[in-house]
């Protein structure tokens, strides 16, 4: 899937934060770090936007649509909290860029589960007003990431 690395600062970014805990062959890339049925959470979405994705192929389908939102400038390294159980990680990360109509400058924290080497759950939580300011409104959002919005 080495085509499918479409903002590939996020990829390194993991790579980095998860380590050991995530396969060797997926190298850097972010699709080959998930299993086929990851579930990926956005619980802080703006309203009429992605909430949920299901399934790797979804996600290979999502990424670019969402990568193409943004031009992403830079990431910070994570400061990375691993959990008890060794399967669960929180990370702590920023990045810098720019959408068609504002600047992208966002902090996350994001809740990882991996298991057998490969993610199996990814919860983000991020501000959606630097996403809504960036890309120019909810209706954009609409407009270019429909086919993956619950009606």
């Amino acid at each position: 899937m080495s085509d499918t690395n479409n903002i590939p600062s996020f990829g390194a970014m993991l790579r980095g934060a998860l380590g050991d805990a995530i396969i060797a062959e997926a190298g850097e890339n972010f699709l080959d770090m998930c299993d086929e049925g990851i579930v990926f959470e956005f619980p802080f979405s703006p309203e009429g936007s992605v909430r949920e994705l299901r399934g790797r192929d979804t996600m290979a389908a999502y990424l670019p649509k969402a990568g193409g939102l943004i031009s992403f400038e830079s990431m910070s390294p994570a400061v990375t909290h691993v959990a008890k159980d060794g399967e669960t990680f929180v990370l702590e990360f920023s990045c810098k860029g720019e959408g068609k109509a504002g600047r992208y400058d966002q902090n996350y924290i994001s809740v990882i589960k991996v298991k057998n080497g490969r993610i199996v759950h990814y919860r983000d939580y991020w501000n959606p007003q630097v996403l809504l300011n960036a890309v120019g409104g909810v209706e954009t959002l609409k407009s270019e990431l429909g086919s993956f919005i619950d009606a």
